[in-house]
């Protein structure tokens, strides 16, 4: 059944306006046909549409369903946006699919794109969460400047990815205490500067590596997230 994103469903029990257009209009839903819902903090709601507004379609809850999140951790990915907007979007797409909690862009010294339309991620992310069952939507920030990112205070493991080899680098699958909460920092296709990186550092980053390839900036920040829910994953066996 396809599910639809409505986060304010218990206190208005209607669909969102495009969700509702989708509904009625696309799939040709029409009072009375059982539909779902989620409501992007982890519950679903099995509903029965009570009309077929396009505007605002009104709906009865028929049952709820508690639907957490599948891993225990926080994940976090922080990454410089995309010289093209299209490879930032397939990243969010596919964050969300295996699993992340934040997406934070950052805006870098050498980022070739300074700034990204976040809500149109927005509605990228909304749509792989339906797409891959999700229930609990990740937060997506407004592009940030690094320091800004840095500066925030967290208990957690944090790493920077960075291609310099000649800088003491750890495995990210080894340097990783599986469980705890993750920042992954990814920078700009053109990698940090030394002084972000020694930025990175004095705030508790630790420099690590994905593997012996050298990766696009959409596909490190990827793989970072994967090798989190892989070691956990092994760990929890």
């Amino acid at each position: 059944m396809i599910r639809f994103y409505a986060p304010d469903i218990a206190a208005t029990c209607k669909l969102p306006a495009e969700e509702s257009a989708h509904a009625i209009r696309v799939l040709r839903r029409r009072a009375g046909d059982e539909i779902e819902a989620v409501d992007g903090r982890g519950t679903l709601y099995r509903c029965r549409l009570v009309d077929d507004d396009a505007r605002g379609a009104t709906v009865e809850t028929i049952e709820t369903v508690a639907l957490p999140k599948v891993w225990s951790p926080e994940i976090t990915v922080a990454v410089a946006p995309t010289k093209h907007n299209d490879r930032m979007e397939w990243l969010v797409e596919k964050l969300v699919e295996i699993g992340v909690d934040r997406i934070v862009p950052v805006r870098c010294e050498r980022s070739e794109r300074k700034d990204i339309k976040t809500d149109r991620l927005v509605r990228i992310a909304v749509s792989a969460m339906k797409q891959s069952l999700k229930a609990v939507m990740p937060r997506i920030d407004e592009t940030m400047p690094l320091k800004t990112f840095l500066n925030e205070q967290a208990l957690c493991c944090k790493f920077v990815g960075y291609c310099d080899s000649a800088t003491e680098r750890r495995l990210l699958a080894t340097a990783y205490k599986p469980g705890s909460d993750v920042r992954i920092l990814i920078g700009p296709e053109g990698d940090f500067t030394p002084a972000e990186i020694a930025m990175a550092t004095e705030a508790g980053y630790i420099p690590v590596t994905m593997g012996d390839n050298r990766l696009r900036t959409e596909t490190a920040a990827l793989v970072g997230c994967d090798t989190i829910h892989i070691v956990n994953q092994i760990f929890n066996r």
